[in-house]
């Protein structure tokens, strides 16, 4: 699906995690991210850990080109932490993960929690120093430096096995009352935004002890707040548009050009709301939890909790088109309230050339939207049984992936507590990575 309009079929190519049944709260996936050439891929769990894998080379090669990524190394991004001052624990959880375009073999990637936000550089050891010590003797103690009379310059030598080290380049702490929801990185290449819930801080990445706030929509009184920001992200190629979104349902598109501070917007994206289908739920289905970008630059994708829209930025009236992700749960909203499901927030991704819409759902469920509407949307379940009675093990890159229809979904049958919250879409090729608990699916699209 990532080039050329062929009718293509979506295949299940591996699945990484544990089968358990009983599933640890620091396993389960945060945010899922591929760095800008799709080699790696970069999970973040509820306890801090961050997981990459590596494309591997055999498959990208191979004829079929069923992508299959392997564990390229593991660290510990964040730790539980203690607000003393606000007697508050600050969770290790990582909300969001930022690749940076590298120019060298190391990759660079941002990563961060509720409040600190952490650059680490991730980088291959192929060679260690051998030969003789100019400071130390052979058991590791200092020398006399009246005994030394020599330098001796070491030499590199390859070792038997290559090694992974990911090491943290700066930390970003300390500029955010507020849980920090998102992180965008401008496609300067030197700058980066992070936002709470009413302020939106722009970061130099080389300096880490001040920030610059361009939006705060912090009312004199809390008891006049009315919104909340929801994500911000920049524009892909115009290192001066940012837009950020709200609880509110609206898009605001900022231009760093014609002001520094950004609390009046240059545009306001908003679709009316029709009076007839107001409800007590209204506010709440209709905030944006996801703003993207197309690929383009042109459009961008939000997701709400039933719909996903694509918006033209020359629009700013209504979006252009509007997909129904689960419109069955509907006449459900009052039972959500009350499990608190109501206030998940769903992420959105596009494909390469901008076609093709990936969204969550319920149950481990998946859709894919075709924006050309020359195929019919798909639905798919992510889930190790299905994969079991297709014929193919889990893990089986033949293993086909199961069409569900709309009209087939059971909602008394839906497991609300098996939901694809995080997904990522390849850069350049049709593969996408679903988060579905602790679980990371691959899947692949080639020409039937």
């Amino acid at each position: 699906m990532a080039s050329g309009s062929g009718d293509q079929h979506w295949y299940f190519s591996q699945v990484k995690g544990t089968a358990d049944e009983e599933i640890a709260e620091a396993d389960v996936i945060s945010c899922v991210e591929f760095n800008r050439d799709g080699e790696l891929l970069a999970t973040g769990d509820k306890g801090g850990r961050v997981v990459i894998f590596q494309r591997d080379p055999e498959t990208k090669n191979s004829e079929d080109k069923l992508a299959e990524y392997n564990v390229y190394t593991t660290f510990q991004s964040h730790e539980p932490e203690f607000d003393y001052l606000k007697s508050l624990e600050i969770e290790e959880k990582i909300n969001k993960i930022q690749w940076l375009q590298h120019s060298n073999p190391a990759h660079y990637l941002l990563s961060t929690n509720d409040k600190t936000i952490k650059l680490w550089k991730v980088s291959e050891r192929r060679k260690q120093p051998e030969g003789e010590l100019n400071l130390k003797d052979e058991q590791g103690e200092l020398k006399d430096p009246s005994t030394i009379t020599t330098l001796h310059v070491p030499v590199f030598r390859n070792i038997p096995t290559m090694t992974v080290e990911a090491n943290p380049r700066r930390v970003y702490a300390n500029a955010h009352a507020y849980h920090i929801n998102s992180i965008s990185v401008n496609s300067d290449q030197e700058t980066f935004v992070s936002a709470d819930d009413l302020r939106i801080n722009l970061w130099h990445l080389g300096i880490t002890n001040q920030s610059f706030n361009i939006v705060d929509i912090k009312p004199a009184n809390m008891e006049e707040l009315t919104e909340v920001i929801t994500t911000a992200c920049f524009h892909p190629m115009e290192c001066n548009i940012l837009v950020y979104s709200s609880s509110k349902g609206t898009l605001r598109l900022c231009d760093l050009r014609s002001q520094a501070l950004c609390d009046q917007h240059a545009k306001l994206y908003e679709e009316p709301e029709d009076p007839a289908n107001r409800s007590f739920f209204s506010e709440i289905i209709s905030s944006i939890s996801d703003v993207k970008f197309s690929r383009s630059g042109n459009n961008m994708v939000t997701r709400d909790y039933l719909t996903v829209k694509v918006w033209d930025l020359r629009n700013e009236s209504r979006p252009v088109e509007t997909y129904q992700v689960h419109d069955y749960l509907r006449a459900k909203l009052c039972a959500l309230y009350e499990n608190d499901c109501i206030f998940d927030k769903f992420e959105a991704c596009w494909s390469p050339d901008d076609r093709w819409l990936l969204t969550g759902s319920y149950n481990n469920f998946f859709r894919i939207f075709d924006r050309e509407g020359s195929h019919k949307d798909l639905t798919f379940e992510a889930s190790r049984d299905v994969f079991s009675s297709t014929g193919g093990a889990a893990g089986s890159s033949s293993a086909g992936c199961p069409r569900r229809k709309r009209d087939e979904v059971a909602v008394e049958s839906l497991d609300f507590n098996k939901k694809i919250l995080h997904a990522a879409w390849h850069p350049a090729d049709s593969v996408v990575a679903i988060a579905a608990t602790n679980n990371l699916y691959i899947y692949n699209a080639k020409d039937k």
